[in-house]
């Protein structure tokens, strides 16, 4: 049995907190090396006296005072910025990252942890979004092992024949089949979708989330992007990838081979299950997640998504197969969208039509740097929040 040393980035978040809890229930496996949260403040203070890392890091300097004043007495070292968490996903004496801050945010540490040559537990899904071809690069070349955490990616990871190299065809893998819950409106009228109010699109039926992840499963660009993500991931094409509604969120993915046979990873709906599979693969421990009871699940139904209820998923396909950094475009009109939809500032329709004409406009841009996304990133917020305030 192996003791991993961990850097948990976004500890503070959902992700965050069921690491920990998969953590304290196996002390004897895992160790915690830093922590970083950004605005819970008092939640990463209770989460570093239970854990004593050795670093706990925010993002700004008035956050480190405030952190370093709660946490005196415990030989605690405080940092804070996104250098402090690149080095905190680096460190010598760490072998495990948690990759799990939301956004753009996250895409820095979790690079650095990949050219460090980490056990990269990865539920940023804005890293390879965003630059897909940069991140898998890093991951080749420090020579990392890339653990997916979304339920999705996970159930994909189990699903391949192992050691997966890379190659759908020589593994006789004909396609993936990414399953999406349909959120809280599948089966709400189209025509009323223009009322929907925050509130109601952060009520997902199944699962407990963030709520800027929570809008976009209602959207459904949460698959969009997963969609892309899978293909870096797997090193699948566009038309390798299928998305199927299936709203009891029991199975969480499938991998169809040539000769007609589909396997799937099946589950109860707890994050905790895939984050468990990571932090010990590629051995098995106990997650405290109720075992699934088929018999009283009765049935499992699925159905082919609706592009008119939909259209963040078709416009996901859109910017993976116009390429550059489309994908970035995408990703950066849509925080900003679902942040003013969040806001109250726009209705939920106009998060699809944003997104939209940002990615008519800037979709397609070849991307050569990390610089060269940063400011496609830049660019294609600013149009967002252009589009948003003309409207």
């Amino acid at each position: 049995m192996t003791l991993h040393n961990l850097t948990i980035l976004g500890a503070t978040g959902t992700i965050g907190v069921n690491t920990l809890d998969v953590v304290a229930r196996h002390p004897d496996r895992f160790n915690i090396v830093a922590l970083s949260g950004q605005n819970q403040i008092d939640k990463l203070v209770e989460q570093c006296r239970q854990f004593r890392p050795k670093y706990a890091v925010v993002l700004t300097p008035e956050k480190a005072q405030e952190l370093k004043a709660a946490l005196a007495g415990l030989a605690i070292e405080v940092l804070y910025g996104v250098e402090a968490l690149e080095t905190v996903a680096s460190l010598p004496e760490v072998d495990t990252v948690m990759a799990a801050i939301v956004g753009a945010a996250g895409m820095r540490p979790a690079l650095a942890a990949a050219r460090a040559g980490k056990r990269v537990l990865l539920a940023n899904k804005e890293t390879l979004v965003m630059a897909g071809q940069f991140f898998m690069d890093a991951v080749k070349a420090g020579g990392a092992t890339l653990l997916p955490i979304d339920s999705e990616h996970n159930a994909v990871f189990q699903s391949m024949p192992e050691p997966y190299t890379g190659n759908l065809h020589v593994h006789g893998v004909r396609r993936i089949l990414l399953t999406a819950s349909g959120g809280p409106f599948r089966t709400r009228a189209v025509e009323t979708l223009a009322d929907v109010t925050p509130e109601e699109a952060v009520a997902h039926p199944n699962w407990v989330m963030g709520r800027k992840i929570s809008v976009d499963s209602a959207t459904m660009m949460n698959k969009g992007l997963e969609v892309i993500e899978a293909r870096w991931l797997f090193n699948a094409l566009p038309e390798q990838i299928d998305v199927v509604v299936h709203p009891q969120s029991i199975i969480h993915s499938m991998v169809e081979y040539q000769d007609g046979s589909v396997l799937a990873q099946l589950s109860n709906p707890d994050m905790r299950i895939p984050i468990a599979h990571a932090l010990a693969y590629p051995e098995r421990v106990a997650t405290g997640v109720n075992w699934l009871d088929l018999p009283k699940l009765g049935q499992l139904t699925f159905e082919s998504p609706d592009t008119r209820r939909f259209p963040c998923l078709g416009l996901a396909y859109d910017a993976l197969r116009a390429g550059g950094s489309s994908a970035a475009v995408l990703n950066a009109a849509n925080e900003v969208a679902v942040e003013a939809f969040l806001d109250h500032r726009i209705a939920y329709l106009t998060i699809p039509a944003t997104l939209s004409k940002v990615l008519d406009r800037l979709g397609g841009r070849p991307a050569s740097s990390l610089d060269d996304l940063s400011a496609i990133d830049t660019e294609a917020r600013a149009l967002a929040i252009e589009t948003i305030t003309a409207r």
